[in-house]
């Protein structure tokens, strides 16, 4: 049960990338710009990160990506 957060974090899939691409930016350079911002984009930009380092580290342990 440990990881069905995930599942229940994510509202609105997508949302992050098209912000991102509506700025010109990719969703890594989109998230670190927005990561101390206040509201909905300064949350899904630290949960964007979040995702990040889990999948870097997923990759690291398991070798898959």
């Amino acid at each position: 049960m440990a990881k069905k957060w995930i599942a229940g974090a994510v509202k609105h899939p997508g949302a992050e990338t098209a912000a991102a691409n509506r700025a010109g930016e990719s969703v890594h350079e989109y998230a670190e710009r927005h990561k101390n911002a206040k509201g909905t984009a300064g949350k899904r930009a630290r949960l964007a990160l979040t995702f990040e380092r889990m999948h870097s580290h997923a990759k690291k342990l398991y070798g898959k990506g």
